[in-house]
């Protein structure tokens, strides 16, 4: 058979090129809208998809094989055309069904490009064989299009599954490079199979109807057909897409919606026009108690019955409110059918639509857990966290309300401030958490004696507590109540293993006599009490005007004292200790005085134990001492008697670190030797026997004398004498006042003298008035005196004048 060569159209071979690249970019576009339809769309999508891509792939290669031209007309078997079509379609449905999955695997990859590659392989050779006329193939050059087949239908699958989800911007040049890319490949797929060709010059028989094609018109006929085809099937997608794209946002805003409604913390539920429950979520039943059953379709005018009957008018007009467009919030409460409190936050929320309320929303939390850590924070706001008692806020504020209601009922109360006496021996020695057990049982006894009564309790600190005594009918019922809690209180508490005794002091005011607001019905009360810890404590006492008067005094008296050093307002007045035998003078005592502005000249029992209170005494003592030494100094340089000056120390003076240290830089200052000075020392102030000794032994060994001032009134403990550095004993004056006509106070001092001769100790007494009192002492051997009978307290220029004149 004689071989003939044919040549190609180029403008049906570049139709037919086109007709590929639509055909791909057709296929990408429909791999997108077969993956995301469903049930039957999905099938419609894929009959149509696969119709269009078919044709598409058929197209270009019934072109590409009309854009051959031989010398001679060909005929074509149409029955066969055709069955060239439908195994075009087939395979891009084949293609569609693959992409169109979830899921694409490298094997699945692989089976649905041998499936394509074989739907392609079958078509052309097909479409081939259907020309009526003789040919042979190239046997390597027909694998080589297989293959190529293969390769083309594996990357039209993978570039087609990659596409099939389109939704970002710009994606659309992407698609059609890779179309050219997809069409070149089934293009040159063609053409290969075209080169295995041979056409030969005999004719074969038709096997079903052959007819002669006019090959140039029909391709151009069959380009422009298939062009308008699938440009409409691309203008169908994405049209589609555009509604598709449409459905997608509303069916997502619905899922977005459908989460939020279903996986809500709140309670949802939703109420149509006629009061019924159209829906609900899962947190409403479980928050109300109640099952869907019971809900849906129901008025929510019978499930209401659950609200707190209090709530039900409230909550039920702020529901009808919403359907007039109102959004509403507030809180109420539940009872569910088992029985439990539920507190809840409510929204009533109205939904509108096209501008009309076609329902309502309502929204609810449960806070109960809230509700419950609010009361929780609430209750400590107001109350003692110790002992659970009214703390100074909620005392402070019921005192407020009681003022209100007796000014407005003319009615009568009282204010009770309570502090325990000698509570820090047992909080310091015992421990902070004994003390709290302690002051936890104190609070317990004092809630049982004012049982049944109309008083409030609270503690505003420490160990002070406050009441509130209501409606009493007379002082005397204030009275038994404050006896009731001392009595109480003094009872003993059994503390590891021990007994401890305490007792309380008690201050009362009352209104209005004492005060017409808290702040000064506390401040009144307060007063008393410290009146009754001054007067020795375990007592109870009432405010009164004179008290208020002495604390007016003493925090102007205060106020003074802090700028009585700076002013030069205290001055210092020397009393002449007196040796009996020859009436010479030999020592002085240092007594400060103050000359007050306006109340003149005050002794040191008016201020010196507000300065010991206020810790105005350590500036005020080194002062003293300094001024003495000061004073003493220049007399022994003016040729005065070389005598040495007392001077008493006061406890925090003498509790001070390095006291030796401070005591002798004094000393360097003003030039006085440390013979010449006397520190007059109490016996409280020796309590701490080791630290006690340290002090003094320094002190001794500098060459200080130390004075035991006050002898028999402290702790009279006979071995601080023994222990102790001590030169002089002083014996106070307070048996000395009645020693003349009291046989105690004689036995007492006669037993002081002896017992100072005996352990070589120096011994004076002041308090001496009269000639009887120095009779009594000297016929006991005292020879030193202190006292008015020699000389009163002096001014420096008036101990000069009197006893002796400064050499000059």
């Amino acid at each position: 058979m004689e071989h003939v060569h044919g040549t190609y159209d180029s403008l049906l071979v570049i139709f037919s090129y086109i007709i590929a690249v639509m055909a791909s970019y057709t296929a990408l576009d429909l791999a997108g809208r077969v993956s995301t339809s469903k049930g039957s769309t999905k099938l419609s999508w894929l009959m149509f998809g696969a119709a269009s891509m078919g044709m598409g792939i058929w197209s270009m290669h019934f072109v590409g094989m009309l854009a051959l031209k031989l010398p001679f007309p060909i005929k074509y078997d149409l029955v066969i055309v055709l069955i060239s079509v439908i195994a075009a379609i087939g395979a891009a449905f084949t293609a569609l069904y693959v992409v169109g999955r979830s899921e694409l695997s490298r094997s699945q990859l692989l089976a649905g490009g041998l499936l394509l590659a074989t739907g392609i392989t079958i078509m052309h050779y097909v479409g081939m064989s259907a020309m009526l006329i003789h040919i042979t193939y190239n046997p390597i050059i027909v694998m080589l299009s297989i293959f190529i087949a293969f390769v083309a239908s594996i990357t039209a699958l993978w570039l087609s599954f990659y596409f099939r989800k389109d939704r970002q911007k710009g994606q659309w040049w992407k698609k059609l490079g890779s179309g050219a890319i997809m069409g070149a490949a089934i293009v040159g797929m063609h053409y290969t199979g075209m080169i295995a060709a041979n056409f030969h010059t005999s004719n074969k028989t038709a096997l079903f109807l052959g007819v002669i094609l006019d090959q140039t018109w029909l391709a151009y006929i069959i380009a422009l057909g298939i062009f308008f085809t699938l440009g409409l099937s691309l203008f169908g997608i994405y049209i589609s897409k555009r509604f598709a794209h449409k459905d997608s946002e509303i069916e997502q805003n619905e899922k977005w919606y459908k989460s939020l409604y279903e996986n809500s913390q709140d309670g949802i539920v939703s109420v149509d026009l006629q009061y019924r429950v159209t829906s609900h979520n899962t947190n409403a039943l479980k928050i109300t108690g109640f099952s869907s059953k019971q809900v849906m379709h129901q008025s929510i005018s019978s499930l209401s019955g659950i609200i707190v009957h209090e709530d039900q008018e409230r909550v039920k007009q702020m529901f009808q409110r919403s359907f007039k467009g109102e959004t509403l919030n507030h809180e109420t409460a539940i009872i569910r059918a088992d029985g439990m409190r539920i507190e809840l936050n409510v929204a009533n929320v109205p939904v509108v639509v096209d501008g009309e309320v076609v329902g309502s929303y309502i929204i609810f939390k449960d806070i109960t857990a809230e509700k419950r850590a609010q009361l929780k924070v609430n209750h400590l706001a107001f109350h003692d966290e110790l002992t659970g008692l009214p703390n100074r806020r909620k005392f402070n504020q019921a005192i407020a309300e009681t003022i209100e209601l007796s000014s407005t009922s003319d009615s009568h109360f009282a204010v009770m401030v309570l502090d325990i006496d000698r509570f820090k021996i047992i909080n310091d020695s015992l421990g902070h958490m004994v003390g709290d057990q302690f002051l936890q049982e104190v609070s317990g006894r004092i809630q049982q004696a004012i049982a049944g009564q109309d008083v409030m309790l609270a503690r505003m600190g420490g160990d002070e507590f406050t009441l509130l005594c209501r409606n009493y009918e007379t002082q005397d019922t204030i009275k038994r109540l404050a006896e009731q809690i001392i009595s109480c209180i003094q009872a003993p508490y059994r503390l590891k293993d021990s007994d401890f005794y305490v007792s309380a002091s008690i201050g009362i005011a009352l209104f209005p006599s004492h005060g017409l607001d808290a702040v000064q019905l506390l401040k009144n009360a307060d007063t008393a009490m410290y009146e009754v810890k001054k007067k020795g404590k375990n007592d109870y006492q009432f405010f009164t005007g004179e008290l208020d008067r002495v604390l007016q005094e003493k925090i102007e008296l205060e106020g003074d004292l802090r700028k009585a050093i700076e002013r030069g307002e205290l001055l210092l007045h020397y009393q002449p200790q007196i040796r009996t035998e020859d009436r010479a003078m030999i020592g002085m005592e240092a007594l400060v005085r103050w000359q007050h502005p306006t109340r003149g000249l005050l002794s040191p029992g008016v201020f010196i134990p507000l300065a010991e209170e206020t810790g105005l005494i350590y500036e005020m003592g080194t002062w003293v001492l300094r001024e003495a030494c000061k004073q003493m100094r220049m007399w022994h340089v003016q040729g005065g008697p070389l005598i040495p000056i007392s001077v008493n120390l006061s406890s925090q003076q003498f509790h001070q670190p390095k006291l030796a240290d401070y005591i002798m830089a004094i000393l360097q200052e003003t030039g006085l030797e440390p013979k010449y000075l006397e520190l007059e020392i109490t016996e409280s102030m020796m309590m701490d026997a080791a630290l006690s000794s340290s002090i003094l032994n320094q002190l001794n060994e500098y060459g200080i004398r130390i004075s035991l001032d006050d002898f028999g009134t402290g702790y009279s403990s006979l071995s601080y004498l023994k222990m102790f550095p001590i030169q002089k004993v002083k014996i106070d004056r307070s048996f000395i006042r009645d020693i003349t006509n009291n046989s105690d106070d004689r036995a007492i001092v006669s037993t002081i003298i002896a017992m100072a001769m005996h352990l070589n100790m120096e011994v004076i007494a002041e308090g001496i008035e009269t000639k009887d009192q120095l009779d009594i002492l000297t016929d006991n051997s005292c020879r030193k005196i202190q006292g008015y009978y020699f000389s009163k307290p002096l001014s420096a220029s008036a101990v000069e004048e009197r006893f002796f004149v400064p050499a000059r």
